[in-house]
């Protein structure tokens, strides 16, 4: 038992103890109390429902300790902050049972605060800022998942790669989602193994993710496990660089590439053909003009006159060649002047559509109207759609449709125009030799190989570029760009030679 001066020593004690201590019958009344206020007009809280004192409640809160404690007999506490990183001081409501003097059991509750975790909680939510914002200033996508695959990490560079929002991305998005097909299964298959940058980690794996609007997104990934303190799976972490304009930028490198390769393969074949071409003038002219000689000159029999004939013949077909081959070589002047491409491609028609060959062919235009002006040689602008048109003709045997466009680029700095037709098509195989000397498609006898390699040589002297495109069986495309002149058609000529 206490002596008296304790219980008075205990009563100052608890007076100068700067918590609220409550007691409180089963019924939520006060029965006694140390450091709560006096209310209004000085009146003691005893009597009153602590509910209506302290929350001025009508009825007991829904999550009372004193409640807890009347159920179980057992001590309850309550955490009354407004959240773990709460700019609030945490406090506690603690409630436990005890006996009165009459044997009757009341309940203590008393109010505390955790000063020690204090500095804590403001620590660790400047390290949860500082890592929120870390992950959000990344320029790649970061992603984190937990064993299930529910998303608990998603930054904005991998909502604006994917198209999925921040928000929804935690809501309801599954990590398996975000991969191509088994893609997620893949990724942690190759994390669990050592041959990809050491068991628990993933580097410069290259694999697709699943836009938001279903496109294939290529993406450079690099991933870990996460571990927790006992070495066991909780989830995994992964950071991706999108792909695309990497790879935009690259095949556009391997285009032009293979437009420099082809450029010096021209050049080279070129002074080549020129060589050629000179070297069998001189011969070529010697045996066409005594074949025509001995016609005139003797008399001869049928069978012999058609021989001469037919030598005749072959001669000017190697003249043809020889002339195809001068016009590879670009040794032919030029005259460059502001050419108006729709009315070229008209003349162009004029001359061509009256012909047998396009008696069953429907032609089709659609030109600009106000197309810009080119600078180019008008002449060996309609060698070029005239040889153009006549292939497309021939290789649907005089039967199909042929449609012209033109229209000026997206830049604004170059002419566009395209040739379809609806023939057979051309081979991938074949695609890519068919600006070629020499190659051709056709049957032996009836092409030299040289008309397109032409049209090439034609255009890229323009300064500009000619590309085809074909399906087999829907036809094929040829594109040409030129670049635009701010020169008038009234603007003064001038010749260049090649």
């Amino acid at each position: 038992m206490r002596t008296d001066k304790e219980r008075n020593l205990l009563l100052k004690a608890l007076d100068a103890f700067k918590r609220k201590i409550v007691v409180i019958s089963k019924d939520f009344r006060i029965l006694a109390s140390a450091g709560v206020d006096a209310l209004i007009d000085g009146e003691s809280p005893s009597g009153k429902c602590c509910h209506q004192v302290f929350y001025n409640r009508p009825e007991p809160c829904d999550n009372c300790p004193a409640k807890k404690v009347g159920l179980t007999g057992k001590p309850s506490l309550r955490d009354i902050s407004s959240g773990a990183l709460s700019k609030q001081k945490r406090s506690c409501l603690y409630a436990y049972p005890i006996l009165d003097e009459d044997g009757q059991e009341v309940l203590t509750i008393f109010n505390f605060e955790l000063p020690a975790l204090e500095g804590l909680e403001e620590e660790l939510r400047r390290a949860n800022s500082f890592l929120y914002n870390l992950l959000q200033s990344a320029c790649d996508g970061v992603i984190a998942a937990d064993l299930t695959g529910k998303i608990i990490i998603f930054n904005d560079a991998a909502a604006e790669v994917t198209g999925h929002s921040v928000e929804a991305a935690l809501d309801h998005l599954n990590i398996r989602s975000i991969y191509e097909g088994d893609g997620a299964r893949e990724v942690m298959r190759h994390l669990r193994s050592d041959e990809y940058g050491g068991k628990g980690k993933l580097k410069k794996y290259r694999i697709k993710a699943i836009g938001k609007n279903g496109e294939r997104i290529p993406i450079s990934l690099y991933a870990s496990i996460i571990y927790d303190e006992q070495g066991k799976e909780v989830g995994s972490i992964g950071f991706f660089h999108d792909l695309r304009e990497r790879i935009h930028i690259q095949q556009k490198l391997e285009k032009t590439q293979l437009q420099l390769i082809q450029s010096e393969k021209m050049a080279s074949l070129g002074k080549l053909s020129a060589g050629v071409a000179h070297q069998l003038n001189n011969p070529l002219g010697g045996i066409t003009l005594y074949t025509k000689l001995m016609l005139e000159d003797y008399d001869l029999e049928k069978n012999a006159k058609e021989d001469l004939y037919r030598i005749l013949k072959d001669a000017q077909r190697c003249r043809d060649t020889v002339k195809e081959l001068l016009e590879f070589a670009r040794q032919t002047r030029q005259f460059m002047k502001p050419l108006n491409i729709n009315k070229s491609i008209d003349r162009t028609l004029f001359l061509i559509e009256n012909q047998t060959l396009f008696h069953n062919i429907t032609l089709k235009k659609k030109m600009a109207p106000f197309i810009p002006l080119v600078l180019a040689d008008a002449q060996q602008m309609g060698h070029v759609f005239m040889n153009i048109i006549i292939n497309a003709a021939q290789a649907m045997d005089g039967n199909g449709t042929i449609s012209i466009s033109t229209r000026e680029s997206a830049t604004k700095d170059r002419v566009i125009i395209e040739f379809s037709d609806t023939g057979p098509g051309i081979s991938a195989e074949d695609l890519e030799h068919i600006f070629e000397p020499f190659f051709t498609t056709k049957e032996e006898g009836k092409g030299t190989g040289l008309g397109l390699s032409v049209v090439y040589g034609i255009v890229e002297n323009h300064g500009g570029t000619i590309t085809a495109r074909s399906v087999p069986g829907r036809g094929s495309t040829f594109i040409i760009e030129l670049p635009i002149t701010r020169e008038t058609e009234k603007g003064a000529e001038y010749a260049e030679h090649a």
